[in-house]
């Protein structure tokens, strides 16, 4: 099978690449200097002979995105439509990575796959506008939602937070936001897996099992960075207020993943125990 990743220089993208190409896939790697997605013409130039066509590309910088979300609509949205139009001509699969911040982050219970979207900030409104790009133009798809993902490739919550422990002593986190935290080689594996299922086109959620609030999160990092959880205290996300609201619930539910056969990912405990030496060395 052959397959394009598109942002493939990213955290999930270079782990997606190596998970295809340890499993002897054939790869083609596309960043920016190979293709720009918001051009329907550099799309079209870059994307020939796939099978299955992988979006990892975004525009993340959520605070940013506040003031400049003319330019993050057109990476989410704009650049997604054009490889959803891309991969339907030519009869590729596509599969593209969402957020959790589609959601209003004000639910109690996780988010199923066909809760309705209400997002709160500009980032996730160009989110929820690439998910219905895809949905439009494309009907073989596989739309992924994650969230609070970390990586050995590139800055993440755990990499930060095991570095400014490290330098001060001690550091305030937010323990009233709650969340999955995600691998991203987990999710790459996902992925995979959910081609190989031959899942039907919809929405999944590519998210751990299991629920962590930044805090919990934090301390697990020091303490597999050789500290004391006791130096990571406790604060408010009102306490750090940032230009964009953050969900103060981003738990995704994993209904459908079972419902076709695909095993979720596991624990996020179980799963950091694994990642983070790695992670932590990267």
């Amino acid at each position: 099978m052959r397959w394009s990743v598109v942002g493939a220089s990213g955290m999930l993208g270079q782990d997606l690449v190596a998970v295809l190409r340890d499993a002897g896939e054939t790869v083609t790697a596309l960043d920016r200097d190979e293709v720009d997605i918001t051009d329907l013409a550099s799309v079209r130039a870059a994307l020939v002979d796939a099978d299955v066509v992988v979006n990892t590309a975004a525009y993340t910088a959520v605070d940013q995105a506040e003031t400049d979300e003319a330019r993050a609509f057109d990476v989410n949205a704009t650049g997604v439509g054009n490889l959803a139009r891309v991969t339907r001509d030519i009869g590729a699969r596509l599969v593209h990575v969402s957020t959790d911040y589609v959601f209003d982050g004000h639910a109690q219970t996780p988010y199923d796959e066909d809760a309705p979207l209400a997002p709160r900030s500009a980032y996730g409104r160009t989110k929820a506008a690439g998910e219905w790009a895809v949905r439009a133009e494309q009907p073989d798809h596989l739309i992924l939602r994650t969230a609070w993902l970390y990586g050995a490739h590139g800055a993440c919550f755990p990499k930060t937070i095991a570095r400014v422990a490290a330098e001060r002593g001690g550091l305030e986190v937010v323990a009233d936001q709650v969340g999955q935290p995600t691998w991203t080689r987990d999710v790459a594996d996902l992925v995979v897996r959910l081609v190989a299922a031959q899942a039907p086109a919809g929405t999944y959620h590519a998210t751990s099992s299991g629920t962590a609030t930044w805090h919990e999160f934090a301390q697990a990092a020091v303490v597999s960075a050789g500290m004391d959880a006791a130096i990571v205290r406790p604060t408010t996300a009102e306490a750090y207020a940032r230009p964009a609201p953050r969900p103060s619930y981003s738990v995704l539910g994993h209904d459908r993943l079972r419902a076709v056969g695909v095993d979720p990912i596991g624990d996020w405990r179980e799963r950091w125990a694994q990642a983070a030496e790695g992670v932590l060395a990267g």
